[in-house]
């Protein structure tokens, strides 16, 4: 691997940008498991996060606060060590590997990169979900209760109120997982065609002194993590100003 000097650099931005304008083959192959394992990703942990973040803010129960220390500890959990855990669990030797099922992904492939990044977009979700039912006045629960709520209806007012924060949950938790690359790597292998996505093709065509493809991949990766933080910011400045 040689070194990038600066006329590297300059020629990689060129052939970059023609290569995402000319829609390349093999960047679009990239860029399409890299949104399809993050899209089911990211669907799976919302659809166990939100409502897990909208019990912890609703309830009361023994045990909460070392469950909220807990999703707490996950949020700022290290990828790498998440993409370890799941390795151990669906190695052949691992708990989960030895079960020999069907149901249960193998190591090196989308699916496993699936189970990793649930899990590390999973804390956020439900963290930031807790967080923003938190957040709505006391009084509406008891309003929709003096209505003759049920405590479902209560809870689905209250998550309505608290749309903004959990829609902002929702970004955060993909921002979290687009833009990983230790776990992907350790249980995909970046394998070219099966689970290589942006972040581990970034790494390997670098390595290779591919600056124009690696360029090119990095800016798609910056502009998707570009959009996540501006949709971020867009929604909390609208919660401020209602």
């Amino acid at each position: 691997m040689g070194e990038a000097t600066i006329n590297d650099i300059l020629q990689g931005l060129v052939q970059a940008i023609q290569l995402i304008l000319g829609g390349d083959a093999a960047l679009n192959e990239i860029l399409k498991l890299s949104m399809q394992v993050s899209g089911v990703a990211l669907l799976l942990s919302t659809v166990i996060g939100i409502p897990v973040g909208a019990l912890l803010g609703l309830t009361r129960f023994f045990g909460r606060r070392v469950v909220v220390a807990m999703l707490y500890t996950g949020m700022g959990f290290p990828p790498v060590v998440v993409g370890l855990f799941v390795y151990l669990l669906l190695s052949r030797s691992g708990p989960l590997g030895q079960l020999n099922s069907p149901l249960i992904p193998a190591l090196f492939t989308p699916a496993a990169m699936i189970v990793a990044q649930t899990i590390i977009s999973f804390p956020l979700v439900s963290g930031f979900t807790m967080a923003a039912v938190m957040g709505v006045d006391p009084q509406l629960r008891q309003q929709v209760m003096s209505l003759g709520g049920t405590p479902m209806q209560t809870a689905w007012a209250i998550l309505a109120e608290a749309r903004v924060g959990v829609v902002v949950s929702i970004i955060a938790g993909f921002g979290s997982i687009i833009s990983e690359v230790g776990a992907v790597m350790l249980v995909g292998g970046n394998i070219e065609h099966h689970t290589r996505v942006l972040t581990t093709a970034v790494m390997l065509e670098t390595r290779k002194g591919n600056f124009d493809m690696a360029v090119a991949l990095g800016m798609i990766l910056l502009g998707l993590s570009f959009i996540t933080n501006l949709a971020m910011i867009w929604l909390q400045g609208r919660s401020f100003s209602r």
